[in-house]
């Protein structure tokens, strides 16, 4: 878990080239097929890879159903890709290689949920989003690393 009050992260090594995680994660169709949370329902549009700048809609379900739209702020490709919505919060990945040792060719992804730029963060506490969020990014990346391993690339 991340240092910083206002965010909490899980890493996991996925063996699997960098790029290739990324390319699964920057696709927004996807995201419901790794979602460890069970609440976002799928993307609207055609398969196709996020770049900074760039916003999507997906279909989400907490309690009811409803559509919200994120903008990715944070780009970096093969390495970095991080998006936030209208009240704040970020979902950040980092993608590292890892080159020497047992893990050789692997790739050692950590997923943030920052809520340090949010005006909801009072909100976000007192709901116990972040513990909650914890065991659906270790989830996430559980699902991630099962994609990875048994499909082909997306793009």
């Amino acid at each position: 878990m991340s240092e910083n009050k206002k965010q909490v992260s899980v890493t996991r090594i996925i063996p699997a080239d960098a790029q290739r995680i990324f390319d699964v994660v920057a696709d927004p169709t996807l995201h419901h097929v790794i979602d460890g949370s069970g609440s976002v329902q799928g993307a609207a549009g055609e398969p196709r890879k996020l770049g900074l700048g760039d916003k999507f809609s997906t279909s989400m379900r907490i309690v009811v159903p409803y559509r919200i739209t994120n903008k990715v702020l944070e780009y970096e490709d093969g390495r970095l890709i991080a998006w936030a919505h209208m009240a704040g919060w970020r979902w950040r990945y980092e993608f590292e290689p890892i080159e020497d040792g047992p893990d050789a060719g692997s790739t050692r992804v950590t997923e943030t949920f920052d809520w340090s730029t949010s005006v909801a963060g009072p909100y976000i506490e007192f709901m116990k989003f972040p513990k909650k969020n914890l065991k659906s990014m270790e989830a996430t990346l559980s699902r991630l690393d099962a994609f990875v391993e048994n499909t082909a690339s997306p793009l």
